[in-house]
C-alpha cells in the first residue's frame, strides 16, 4: 500500500492468462521496420502532444531517464505546467503552443520531428485521427495511447497510407492496451512452442485489469472511464461478436499477493478485437475493476441509468469528472492455465514507462510501415517482444509471464512434498 496526501493508491496490477488447449501456427516475422542509423536513434528528436498531462508528461519523464540524448518537444495547452515539466526533465526539451486540431500548424510542428506520440486523450469522443495523419503527410513515425476501440479502428484504417509513405506508427501503445495486447501475443507465441506439433488451439483469452486511486494518473483515467460506460461492450464467443451492457458480468478475479481478489467487469476495449482477430482466439472479453468497491457501484448504476447519449458528450463526463477526480489505480489479468501478471505501484509512472518502452522500440526499427496493434509482429517484431516488456517492467512490484495461475495467485497451499495447490 502506498499513501500520499489525500491519494490511497492501491498496487496496479495486470493478469492475463491462456485458456489452454494451446497450439498456435507459427508467427513469420519480417523485421524490415524503417529504423533511423544507431547514431540518429539515440539522439532522435521526439515530439510528445498531451505532455502537459499526466500521461504524456509521464512518458517525457521516463524518456529523459532511459534516453537522456533523445531531443523532446513537449506539446500542450499549459504553458506553466510545460516550463515545469522541463525544469524536471532537462536541457534536451523544449515546450511548444500546438492545437492538434488545427492541421497546418500540426503539419508545421512535425517538421523536422523523428517521431510523435499522441497522448492527448481522451480519445474516445474524437470522429478523426488528426495526428496520425498529420504524421503520414509529414513522414513522421507515430505512436498513440489510445484505449478507444472505435478510434484504433480509424487508424488502422490508415493502413495503406502509412505503407505508401513508409512510416511505421502503432495505435493503441500503452499499458493497458498496449503492453497487454504485447503479453498476450506473447502467450500464444510462448503455449505455441511448448505445445508444437498437438494440434491443440486456443480456446479463450480474457484480459483482467484492476485500478485503485488514480495513481496519480489524474482525471483523464475517469472520463476515459465513463465515455466507455457509454459504448456498448464488444466481445466474442465461438468466433461469433456479442454485444454485451457495459458494467455487467461481475467476476472475480485472484490479482495475486499484492493485490488479492478484485471483482471486474466487462468494458469495451479495443484489444479485444485486435487480439480476435490478429491472435485468432474464438473467445475474448475485457474486464476493469477498481476500488473502493463504491466506485464499481457508482459505475454500474452510472452505466444502467444515465443515458447513453449524455456519456457520449465530453462536456458532461468533464462535470461528472469534477465530482469524482479522488482515487482510481489498475490491474490486468487474463486467463486460466497459462498468465502473465503485471503489477505497479503508480499507474501514472507505469503508463510512461510503458510508452517510453514502444517509443525507443520503433526508432530502433522493431515497426514495419504501417498502422499496427502492438501484438502484431508488424507493430512489435515477434523477437523483439522480450525487450519490449523488459523494459515496460522496470520498476514494476511483480512481472512474471507464462505461469500456471496457482504460482501467482494470493495464497497457494503446500499439501506436503513441495506441492501446492491453489
Amino acid at each position: 500500500m502506498i499513501i500520499s496526501p489525500s491519494i490511497l493508491c492501491w498496487p496496479m496490477a495486470g493478469r492475463m492468462a491462456l485458456s489452454l488447449p494451446i497450439t498456435i501456427p507459427c508467427l513469420r516475422v519480417r523485421c524490415n521496420g524503417t529504423a533511423l542509423p544507431a547514431s540518429h536513434s539515440s539522439n532522435a528528436r521526439v515530439l510528445i502532444l498531451g505532455a502537459t498531462g499526466r500521461v504524456g508528461g509521464s512518458t517525457a519523464r521516463a524518456l529523459s531517464n532511459c534516453c537522456p540524448n533523445l531531443q523532446l518537444v513537449v506539446a500542450g495547452r499549459s504553458r506553466e505546467k510545460g516550463e515545469q515539466l522541463l525544469r524536471d526533465i532537462g536541457k534536451q526539451a523544449e515546450f511548444v503552443d500546438v492545437d492538434i486540431d488545427d492541421a497546418t500548424a500540426l503539419r508545421a510542428i512535425l517538421d523536422g520531428v523523428d517521431l510523435v506520440v499522441h497522448a492527448a486523450g481522451p480519445f474516445q469522443c474524437r470522429e478523426q485521427c488528426n495526428v496520425l495523419e498529420a504524421a503520414i503527410v509529414s513522414k513522421t513515425a507515430y505512436i498513440d495511447v489510445c484505449d478507444g476501440r472505435e478510434y484504433s479502428q480509424r487508424a488502422k484504417g490508415l493502413n495503406e497510407k502509412a505503407k505508401a509513405a513508409g512510416i511505421p506508427a502503432i495505435t493503441t501503445a500503452g499499458i493497458f492496451p498496449g503492453i497487454s495486447n504485447v503479453m498476450a501475443a506473447e502467450l500464444v507465441h510462448l503455449a505455441k512452442d511448448e505445445s508444437s506439433g498437438s494440434g491443440l488451439k486456443p480456446e479463450h483469452l480474457r484480459f483482467y485489469y484492476f485500478t485503485a486511486g488514480s495513481g496519480g494518473a489524474g482525471p483523464t483515467i475517469l472520463a476515459t472511464s465513463f465515455l466507455l460506460l457509454g459504448e456498448e461492450v464488444i466481445a466474442y464467443r465461438k468466433g461469433e461478436k456479442v454485444v454485451r451492457q457495459p458494467y455487467s458480468g461481475p467476476v472475480t478475479v485472484d490479482f495475486g499477493k499484492a493485490v488479492g481478489k478484485r471483482t471486474v467487469y466487462l468494458l469495451n476495449l479495443p484489444e479485444v478485437a485486435s487480439a480476435h482477430e490478429i491472435l485468432g482466439v474464438p473467445n475474448v472479453s475485457a474486464r476493469f475493476g477498481t476500488a473502493p468497491a463504491i466506485w464499481n457501484w457508482a459505475m454500474v448504476a452510472v452505466a444502467k441509468f444515465v443515458p447513453q447519449e449524455l456519456l457520449g458528450n465530453r462536456a458532461t463526463i468533464d462535470t461528472l469528472v469534477r465530482l469524482s477526480d479522488p482515487l482510481v489505480d489498475l490491474e490486468c489479468v487474463n486467463g486460466r492455465k497459462s498468465i502473465g501478471l503485471f503489477t505497479h505501484s503508480n499507474l501514472s509512472i507505469c503508463v510512461g514507462v510503458a510508452t517510453a518502452a514502444f517509443v525507443r522500440a520503433v526508432l530502433e526499427g522493431s515497426t514495419e510501415p504501417g498502422v499496427w496493434f502492438p501484438e502484431e509482429p508488424g507493430g512489435i517484431a515477434v523477437q523483439a517482444r522480450p525487450l519490449l516488456l523488459e523494459r515496460a517492467s522496470v520498476g514494476t512490484l511483480n512481472f512474471v509471464m507464462n505461469r500456471a495461475p496457482w504460482m501467482v495467485e494470493g495464497d497457494p497451499k503446500e499439501i506436503g512434498f513441495g506441492i501446492y495447490i491453489p
